[in-house]
């Protein structure tokens, strides 16, 4: 088969790295899929590419050599695969679908992951916004563990102090953007000034990254790990279903209810989450404009500008 990329990806990898190098590297999608293919020894028969599929890499439907269906992952280099791959074989299915590969040095296909199969079409967004939450806030506690002796996995203080650049410029090249710029700064400071723990994050945590299995009913997928404090992977899930939020009369109120709920829920400093989740929604806002993404990085900024 041809392994033709869903249109969702194009785009979005477009945005992400610009359309030449993503287009470089889609180009080579079939070879590496027949690499990924070849070097499982026959071992896996294709049954077609999931669609509409993710934002950040193909997958392929696939079955074993025994029937078991799984799932193979393939992702651009920039997305840190190696990363995606070390975290799950740390947390071994406990919370995120299962790594079916061995463990090994080297990988055989840089990029790829066999995974379990489940269903990519059932994610927390197809429940109530409460329902969901509560499962949310069940499986990502899951993940933070403690991190593997040795780990190479940066820091919340380095990611978040590499994304700062991109604000400061923002705010230098529009002045309305530099009082929620220079809050969602200090916020930062403050924050990595006196992390509590360490521990491995699942780093993009959402109620879309969390998606129904056979084996548990909610496990997570799309991990860019991390290790850190868990009001930062929690912030995230703040601002789920922003959008919703925004056209919602009580919109503000609502967000402060829900840092609230899910700090006490999973225990974790109203105030730190309240930072964080400040400091990522201004990031992620900065980020959707400079990407082109304008409508969602004004709803971004404006569910910013309410904490």
């Amino acid at each position: 088969m041809g392994f033709e990329p869903p249109q969702r990806l194009v785009r979005a990898l477009g945005e992400m790295y610009g359309d030449a190098a993503a287009g470089a590297w889609l180009d080579r999608l079939p070879a590496l899929a027949g690499e990924a293919l070849a070097a499982a020894g026959g071992d896996l028969a294709v049954e077609r590419v999931a669609a509409p599929g993710g934002r950040s890499a193909l997958v392929v439907l696939v079955r074993r050599g025994d029937g078991t269906p799984a799932a193979l992952k393939i992702a651009p280099p920039d997305a840190e695969p190696e990363r995606e791959r070390a975290a799950l074989a740390h947390w071994n299915g406990w919370g995120a679908v299962r790594l079916l590969e061995a463990p090994r040095a080297e990988p055989a296909v840089p990029g790829a992951l066999l995974l379990e199969r489940l269903h990519h079409e059932v994610s927390l967004r197809s429940l109530p916004e409460a329902k969901a939450l509560l499962e949310a806030a069940g499986t990502v506690r899951r993940l933070w563990v403690e991190p593997p002796p040795g780990h190479s996995f940066e820091t919340v203080a380095e990611r978040t102090g590499r994304q700062t650049a991109a604000m400061r410029t923002a705010a230098e090249a529009d002045q309305e953007l530099a009082p929620l710029v220079d809050a969602a700064l200090a916020a930062r400071a403050e924050l990595v000034e006196s992390a509590p723990e360490l521990l491995l994050l699942h780093g993009n945590f959402r109620q879309s990254k969390v998606l129904a299995g056979e084996r548990a009913p909610w496990l997570t997928v799309g991990p860019e790990p991390l290790v850190g404090e868990r009001a930062y992977d929690l912030a995230r899930l703040v601002r789920d279903r922003v959008e919703d939020l925004i056209a919602a009369s009580g919109g503000p109120a609502t967000a402060r209810r829900r840092v609230k709920r899910l700090a006490e829920s999973l225990e974790v400093d109203q105030a730190r989450l309240h930072g964080w989740t400040l400091f990522r929604a201004v990031e992620s806002g900065i980020r959707a404009l400079s990407e082109g993404r304008r409508q969602m990085g004004e709803v971004n900024l404006e569910f910013a500008g309410w904490l």
